[in-house]
């Protein structure tokens, strides 16, 4: 790797990692034999697979120079930054020889706009185009589609990647447009109604025809930044359950405000990210992805803002105690998904388990219930109904305290941990009380 070629590295892989949305791959793409590497639906970036293996992913920007001057971006016009730009063939053989020595088993590949987003486009099609068809190259790509690029140009990348991904960022037009003015959500859902009418076209094809090409096969994904404007809690989470419905994307990821350019006035001055709001965001989407909740049911107008001391489904169940205790042995399905230290699969067993005899907490333990958390919200063989009668606050302060005398009996480690974690929260209460007045 000449000198010019490994500077370029460090800047643009470097300005990368602010792009949180690339964690799975979720897409099989096999080699026929005669190219190189294949794709597998199991994790891409420092992701952990179910068996173990620790796999890795090129995440690099063609490009940090970019036209546009969004206030909360580090690559903002504006900035006085190391600039760089890799051409279309140095990406290619970065990509083949990072692949070759085992260091990567895909790419990721975001840009800043250059000149103009079809030419950026153009450049980044190029780059999967090549790797596909003069290198053989079988592995991963995940590619960033630039809102108001041609429709021809995204529809060839979606020939070629794996994964197509549009970054909303903002939450709100309003907001979006008052710190990207030359960003707004038409141009963003353009492309995002594209992909999603040609991953369905392309369906039917291959429904129909064996040997159609696949478009976009591990579908597509987008990023909202949390923190850096008022939006609450609720609104993040019915965006994203709209876009789950509508647009049915594979995942909506969550960043935590970075405050990379503290001199501008229209950002909020916090000094660390809400990563602790971020975390509840994400469990929240794990509720509506797999534990059928809605965004109603997470949040409603009274309550927009998730509670950072305890995690979204122990609050719901909280909020509404007067729901409980349920029955495990004759609740549906739905319900006993609802029950804090019950998962996906602890509650399949449940509905199986019951079917041949009554269960008691004995059973719900070996299924894998957490019966710490459990026992306040359920009613069992022998657990009469109302066995726990607690006022709602109590109940909270309770669960709490249990948490924070397990990590004190964790160990020194953990207990000195401990702290760390709930220390952001108090900025963060501060931020969201700061955006609610």
């Amino acid at each position: 790797m000449n000198s010019s070629v490994q500077e370029k590295l460090k800047i643009l892989a470097d300005a990368a990692k602010y792009d949180v949305s690339c964690a799975s791959s979720g897409n099989n793409r096999r080699n026929p034999g005669s190219g190189l590497g294949s794709a597998v639906a199991c994790g891409i970036c420092h992701s952990f697979t179910n068996d173990g293996r620790c796999i890795s992913l090129l995440k690099i920007l063609m490009s940090n120079h970019c036209i546009y001057d969004c206030a909360y971006c580090v690559n903002r016009r504006s900035n006085d930054r190391p600039r760089a730009s890799f051409t279309v063939d140095e990406l290619v053989d970065l990509t083949i020889n990072f692949y070759r020595r085992n260091y990567i088993e895909g790419l990721f590949l975001s840009s800043g706009v250059i000149k103009n987003p079809d030419f950026t486009m153009e450049r980044m099609m190029l780059v999967a185009k090549k790797l596909r068809q003069e290198q053989r190259y079988y592995g991963y790509i995940h590619m960033k589609a630039i809102p108001g690029a041609s429709p021809e140009l995204i529809h060839q990348a979606g020939l070629y990647a794996d994964r197509l991904s549009v970054n909303i960022e903002i939450p709100t037009d309003p907001e979006l447009k008052r710190l990207a003015p030359e960003k707004n959500f038409k141009s963003v859902l353009t492309p995002m109604n594209q992909i999603h009418e040609g991953i369905l076209t392309y369906k039917e094809e291959r429904a129909k025809f064996r040997k159609a090409p696949v478009f976009t096969p591990a579908g597509q994904s987008t990023q909202l930044i949390v923190g850096a404007t008022p939006e609450s809690d609720r609104q993040i989470l019915l965006l994203s359950s709209n876009l789950y419905h509508e647009q049915q994307l594979k995942r909506v990821y969550y960043s935590g405000y970075l405050p990379v350019n503290d001199y501008d006035k229209r950002l909020p001055a916090i000094q660390s990210p809400p990563l602790v709001r971020e975390n509840r965001l994400y469990q929240s989407d794990w509720l509506m992805r797999f534990y059928e909740f809605n965004a109603e049911e997470i949040l409603d107008p009274a309550h927009p803002f998730l509670d950072l001391d305890v995690d979204p489904k122990l609050a719901y169940a909280i909020r509404n105690y007067h729901l409980f205790p349920i029955d495990v042995n004759r609740a549906s399905y739905e319900m006993i998904l609802r029950i804090p230290g019950v998962g996906v699969q602890s509650a399949k067993m449940i509905v199986d388990a019951r079917r041949f005899r009554r269960l008691n907490s004995y059973h719900l333990k070996k299924i894998g219930v957490v019966m710490k958390r459990a026992k306040y919200f359920i009613t069992c063989n022998e657990l009469p109904s109302k066995a726990y009668t607690w006022e709602p606050e109590r109940l909270k302060t309770q669960i709490v305290s249990e948490s924070i005398s397990k990590y004190k009996k964790a160990g020194d480690t953990q207990l000195e941990l401990f702290p760390l974690v709930l220390q952001p929260k108090k900025e963060e209460q501060k931020a969201i009380m700061v955006w609610q007045h």
